[in-house]
């Protein structure tokens, strides 16, 4: 499969559609379980507290990963995601209160690459409760 966008279609400030993913403590305990990773800040309040979090968080790879689904539904092919990082500057903070917290996350076209490989760099914005959770998030996406 391939990029379904084309590259002669994108510009620099290009925004791709905002998306905003839910988590709640059911979420992270499915998480732990498809990852392996199991350490209480993602589950166990009480241990979360004594560690000095204000709560139990989310796995970074949860959070990087709800991130980067902005840029693979809108190129369409996972696999034109050839470049990916972050830096992980707040928590998602998971409060258990039913309702859970809600990463927002919106990107744009921030620069067209290289015309032979068809490539641009995509910059995200992750946000939950008012605060950005990662800096510098970029992806180098190919596309069709």
């Amino acid at each position: 499969m391939t990029a379904k966008i084309r590259y002669e279609d994108v510009e620099a400030g290009t925004e791709l559609p905002a998306q905003s993913f839910p988590v709640t403590r059911d979420t992270l305990v499915r998480y732990a379980g498809a990852s392996g990773d199991f350490n209480p800040i993602h589950w166990n309040e009480k241990f979360a507290k004594e560690v000095g979090l204000p709560d139990v968080i989310a796995h970074g790879m949860f959070t990087m990963a709800s991130a980067i689904r902005v840029v693979t539904d809108w190129a369409g092919d996972p696999a034109a995601v050839v470049e990916y990082g972050v830096r992980f500057t707040k928590p998602v903070v998971v409060p258990n209160d039913g309702t859970g917290a809600l990463i927002e996350v919106s990107a744009k076209v921030a620069a067209k690459l290289d015309d032979e490989a068809r490539t641009v760099r995509v910059d995200l914005t992750a946000m939950c409760a008012g605060q950005k959770v990662l800096g510098m998030s970029r992806a180098v996406v190919a596309l069709a």
